[in-house]
């Protein structure tokens, strides 16, 4: 598989490895850790600008949540503008507005600059409300966005067979295929001559007067600069407080072939957790692909369960046929609701870092491309106060910021007081998984169908919190910042930078 879970993702044909030997004997201008959207977009656009740049990736370009995503394409976002301007008055909110239609220019641009492929195609989006309480929502968020310049029109009829109370039309959005567009770019990248390496996990960094020494499993690497475009950043910082793992839900329906009602643009109710849809052509067929029922990582016993619910929301009103694709995917939460885009906190200014994109990555994973290199650049962003990492609101978020650390520490005490204690390993059945106290010490144990065991240590390397089964992605996810591992104990997501260690359990001597 050539993404972070077990499950296949609509885009994941399109991956391709990108082989390239790096010569890490060189001294380069900019070191890039991550090969997503956020990553990719931010080492060619440095290399655009003359840079002498080298992109890391653990696993493969497109791994992780841009193989993931949805690919919505919005100038409105999770955090509504009338929050944004509750919270940091109207001169932040719009440009909050300017950064999302921003980002939409940045991948248009490029599109139409390197002749990109992707599947791109402007959209209507439609934002409905349900029920009374979604009506008031809805009048909220189109009085916040009227103030920052953003477009919604109420409408008496929506392409989408939903009931529904009230709802708005918002021009000017887009959709697109994110691994044809982010696999082209590193093709341009590569052809300006900037350096790929897959396959390389960076461990840690020296951030000196002159440079940052960044070591690898590869070797050690000099660079003037570093910028972390990894969803959230490795190590301990305030940003594992201020942002919380989240997992989203994907599927994606055949059509039936008599149904002439195919609902071309984009659809979001205003539900808790809210659904989205849009149509994705695939090998010639039109797929509709719906998402929802999102839940923090770690933190929902049943994760299939996710799927057959959303599965069985979408049957209620749509015409499909079969699920061709199911998939998961990983996203922060920060809580102010703004992302954090810039220099990492406690850096020297030397290192950066863009995290907190709440359900938006394609948007602020490409506009943190142009806030990034703007810093490295020039030394100034019109962005860099509003998205800065360090950023301190009492006001925005402070709820938010307790509950969400409260329950990291109740995640931590809890795992450790109450790992399900059995006596022997025997006890495990086939097909599940559990975290077991055996002689003393504690181990994540999953045991196939076939009767195989996969025995690692249960305890997350990041904070030393205890890891949950995922039953959906067949991963073990850890519920206080979201770093995630397969059944051998392989890292899939950070922000730890080490693996499980693995045991050899009976079946395997």
């Amino acid at each position: 598989m050539y993404r972070d879970g077990a499950r296949k993702s609509i885009w994941q044909e399109e991956i391709r490895r990108f082989s390239s030997d790096a010569d890490f004997t060189q001294q380069f201008d900019v070191a890039i850790v991550g090969g997503g959207i956020t990553g990719v977009s931010t080492a060619l656009k440095l290399q655009q600008s003359g840079k002498k740049c080298i992109l890391l990736e653990a696993a493969n370009i497109g791994f992780g949540t841009t193989g993931g995503t949805t690919a919505h394409l919005n100038n409105f976002f999770d955090t509504t503008y009338t929050e944004a301007i509750n919270d940091f008055g109207l001169d932040n909110a719009k440009l909050l507005a300017k950064a999302g239609e921003e980002a939409i220019e940045i991948i248009q641009d490029n599109i139409r600059n390197f002749s990109i492929d992707c599947d791109f195609e402007e959209k209507s989006g439609y934002l409905f409300a349900l029920d009374e309480k979604q009506q008031k929502q809805l009048k909220d968020i189109v009085d916040g966005a009227s103030q920052v310049g953003i477009e919604m029109k109420y409408t008496e009829q929506i392409p989408f067979p939903v009931p529904f109370k009230e709802a708005v039309i918002i021009p000017g959005q887009a959709q697109f295929h994110p691994i044809k567009y982010i696999k082209a770019l590193c093709d341009v990248f590569l052809g300006l001559g900037g350096t790929i390496q897959e396959d390389c996990v960076c461990e840690s960094y020296d951030e000196q007067d002159d440079m940052v020494i960044l070591k690898t499993s590869k070797a050690e690497i000099r660079a003037n600069h570093l910028v972390y475009a990894t969803h959230i950043p490795p190590g301990m910082s305030i940003l594992h407080t201020t942002n919380a793992p989240y997992r989203s839900y994907a599927i994606a329906f055949s059509l039936n072939v008599n149904d002439n009602n195919i609902p071309e643009d984009l659809g979001y109710d205003l539900m808790d957790s809210y659904h989205y849809y849009r149509i994705q052509e695939i090998d010639g067929e039109k797929l509709l692909i719906a998402g929802g029922e999102d839940h923090k990582t770690g933190h929902e016993e049943d994760t299939g369960e996710c799927f057959s619910k959303l599965e069985n929301y979408v049957r209620k009103y749509f015409n499909v046929d079969t699920a061709r694709y199911s998939w998961s995917s990983q996203y922060y939460e920060p809580t102010d609701g703004f992302p954090y885009i810039g220099k990492l906190p406690a850096s020297k200014g030397r290192v950066f870092t863009a995290t907190g994109f709440r359900g938006n990555g394609m948007i602020f994973g490409t506009i943190s491309s142009q806030i990034i290199s703007d810093l490295i650049l020039k030394g100034s962003s019109k962005y860099e106060t509003v998205f800065s990492p360090s950023r301190i609101k009492p006001k925005a978020g402070f709820t938010e910021f307790v509950k969400e650390n409260a329950v990291v520490a109740y995640d931590f005490i809890k795992d450790k007081l109450f790992a399900e204690k059995i006596s022997s390993l025997t006890e495990i059945r086939e097909g599940e998984a559990k975290v077991v106290k055996y002689e003393g010490d504690s181990y994540a144990v999953y045991k196939e169908d076939n009767g195989k065991m996969h025995l690692v240590k249960s305890t997350c390397p990041h904070a030393l919190c205890e890891v949950r089964w995922n039953s959906a992605e067949l991963s073990w996810d850890c519920p206080c910042h979201g770093s995630r591992f397969n059944v051998n104990g392989k890292l899939l997501t950070g922000p730890t930078v080490q693996d499980l260690p693995r045991i050899e359990s009976e079946s395997e001597l």
